[in-house]
């Protein structure tokens, strides 16, 4: 009786020590193997953050078909205000936000913009990609002047543009802005897009002083960082055939031509996502 009794009290140690070793087998490959939801979790964060700098007669607004397919797809995104006060200073901004980011960048730039992520993006390697919509791509030493006019195109010529002067504050500033006027500004910028919308981008264009323009550029990222370009094949403000040398020159990974106007993001938002997508992968 004794006996049966040890051996029944053995047999539950010996299932006792088996569950706990069990157990604690269990808690090592936890451990050492992260379930699947923990493993997609440190891709996301991971996934670079995408910075899009808007040009001249535009704010960070004509992003937002842009910012909102890339929020649907897990991106995370900063659209900053592009002060368009010259090259140097605009580009000294724009650094500055990038320095304020951690992890990897995929640098996202519309026509003027380009001079600007061109510069910003000199040294900083967090930058990875860097993706031009309609955007300028110069050489060092290459002004907004420069490369307009070197093919011709451009609707942007002095009787299409309103000159004001305003209370310059440095002395790299002119103190002279421009705006595209009203009556040309569909046809020239969006022709693309509805006549409401049109109406509204230009009613609150932002205006560029005049000295950014004859500012020349500095040494260029897009000699040391990956390059994409979406080009619009019906763009009146910077003609395709620079779009083409540009894009040619930097080495682009991959060039994307869609028929659209000076305002690709707006009117195709998706075209432009698939390739920042592409760049930041």
């Amino acid at each position: 009786m004794v006996l049966s009794t040890i051996t029944q009290r053995m047999r539950h140690l010996r299932v006792v020590l088996a569950a706990m070793l069990i157990g604690i087998v269990g808690l090592v490959g936890i451990g050492l193997a992260p379930s699947p939801s923990a493993s997609g979790a440190g891709q996301l964060r991971t996934r670079p953050t995408i910075v899009l700098v808007h040009g001249s007669f535009a704010d960070a607004s004509g992003f937002n078909g842009v910012i909102q397919r890339l929020h649907s797809l897990g991106y995370s995104t900063i659209a900053p205000a592009n002060p368009l006060r010259g090259v140097t200073s605009d580009a000294a901004y724009v650094r500055s936000v990038l320095d304020s980011i951690d992890g990897p960048i995929v640098l996202v730039a519309h026509s003027y913009g380009g001079m600007v992520i061109t510069n910003a993006a000199t040294g900083n390697p967090n930058v990875k990609a860097l993706v031009y919509v309609n955007g300028f791509a110069p050489d060092e030493g290459e002004t907004v002047n420069d490369l307009a006019y070197k093919y011709p195109g451009s609707m942007l010529v002095p009787e299409n543009l309103t000159i004001r002067t305003y209370p310059a504050t440095d002395p790299a500033e002119s103190g002279q802005e421009a705006y595209i006027n009203a009556d040309v500004f569909r046809q020239a910028f969006a022709a693309d897009v509805d006549r409401q919308t049109t109406a509204e981008m230009a009613a609150t264009q932002r205006p560029i002083d005049l000295a950014a323009l004859a500012q020349p550029s500095g040494p260029p990222a897009w000699k040391s960082i990956p390059s994409w370009f979406v080009i619009g094949k019906d763009d009146n403000t910077i003609p395709v055939a620079l779009h083409r040398f540009m894009a040619q020159r930097a080495g682009a990974r991959r060039t994307v031509e869609v028929r659209a106007s000076h305002a690709l993001m707006v009117s195709q938002p998706a075209t432009v996502v698939a390739v920042i997508v592409e760049a930041a992968r």
